[in-house]
């Protein structure tokens, strides 16, 4: 293991216009190593006091460095509601019952978050996932709480309630029993066709009024989903789940997010066209946005899948951000600013116009709550 001094955002966009590839390849982790995944680096986090990294230095190594492989951590939580004040999203409230998502999404913005646990927001985030195992028990606690007001909770608004590790651990499944059982709203945003194996649950909460569900879909092109959602259901499995839900009654959005300037956004309309065949009853957008370490992770995949248009795109990217990489600002950070944001909302407006897909679903009840039974560790004196 060597110190690694991880190259400068100028570095980066330098080595973008170099003609030699192989000079770009050396300073990214090598593609074999890392299949299957989206970011091409593994950075330490920001907390910590070195920054690391394996190489081979070419000095007689015995075997090859190993794959990236997912690493399952226990966590018990001891809350699994977190709440938000944030004035330009539609929810309050929200459950992610994992951190990190295998999906490997290299725009993803809750990467970041990953340093706080001592990992990288690079390739850690993508294999370092936790598993909160206690996410069911703590939601009925919570949600027993005489305190407690329902209103909707969104699931998928940090890291993918239907990310591989659900196939096993099934939280998300738990969670939708709970809802059920209680009559609680429920939101979810997903890339993952696994949404269908809970289609029984969410059939029964639309019935009632209580869940309606929205699949994220960046590119028609499979290449290219590929490319920027490895481990990610395909494009044409998250049209079907759309189609499975709609005709099971959920309402169900389509999510044409991110939009990355001159990388997706040629396909808008087309995105929003094919959810729209599928049954999807509302459609949204966001523009790329590239907080903390994101930008790095970012720019990395840049330069290994599109080394040509690098400079291109982020200059793009700075245009829809006031000069900045990012603008944290409410209001603005997930719209945009400048002409070509303003030409991208109008274009999605335009589409979603013609499409048929302007309508907002229908609001969730909150008032069939039920607060749900739990079994006292103690005797209750009265």
């Amino acid at each position: 293991m060597a110190l690694y001094q991880a190259p400068s955002f100028e570095a980066l966009e330098r080595l973008s216009r170099s003609r030699d590839a192989d000079l770009v390849r050396r300073e990214l982790v090598q593609p074999e190593r890392i299949r299957g995944r989206g970011a091409q680096s593994n950075r330490s986090g920001r907390f910590e006091t070195h920054q690391r990294d394996g190489f081979d230095d070419g000095w007689g190594s015995v075997e090859p460095l190993p794959l990236f492989e997912t690493v399952e951590h226990v966590e018990r939580a001891r809350t699994i509601i977190t709440r938000n004040d944030s004035p330009d999203i539609g929810f309050d409230r929200s459950i992610n019952a994992y951190r990190g998502c295998e999906h490997g999404c290299s725009y993803c913005f809750a990467r970041p978050t990953h340093a706080y646990l001592g990992h990288s927001a690079g390739l850690d985030f993508e294999r370092d996932i936790y598993v909160k195992t206690n996410a069911v028990e703590a939601l009925r606690a919570e949600l027993a709480a005489r305190t407690y007001r329902p209103r909707p909770i969104a699931m998928g608004t940090n890291t993918d309630p239907y990310q591989p590790a659900e196939r096993t651990h099934r939280l998300t499944r738990g969670i939708l029993e709970v809802m059920l059982e209680t009559r609680h709203p429920v939101l979810i945003t997903t890339k993952s066709a696994l949404v269908v194996r809970d289609l029984d649950l969410l059939s029964e909460l639309a019935k009632l009024g209580l869940a309606k569900v929205a699949l994220s879909v960046t590119s028609m092109d499979h290449r290219l989903s590929r490319k920027m959602e490895p481990r990610a259901s395909s494009p044409a499995r998250r049209l079907e789940a759309i189609r499975l839900l709609s005709e099971a009654g959920v309402p169900t959005a389509i999510s044409a997010s991110p939009m990355i300037p001159a990388i997706n956004d040629m396909e808008l309309e087309r995105i929003l066209d094919a959810g729209k065949a599928q049954g999807a009853l509302s459609a949204s957008m966001i523009l790329l946005r590239l907080p903390g370490e994101v930008r790095d992770v970012f720019r990395e995949w840049l330069l290994r899948h599109f080394p040509d248009r690098v400079r291109h795109v982020l200059s793009l990217v700075r245009d829809t951000r006031g000069g900045r990489d990012n603008d944290p600002r409410f209001g603005s950070r997930m719209v945009g600013e400048g002409p070509y944001a303003t030409l991208l909302r109008q274009r999605f407006e335009k589409a979603r116009a013609r499409y048929g897909l302007d309508a907002r679903l229908p609001p969730l009840r909150t008032d069939l709550f039920e607060p749900p039974s739990i079994e006292s560790r103690q005797l209750s004196l009265f």
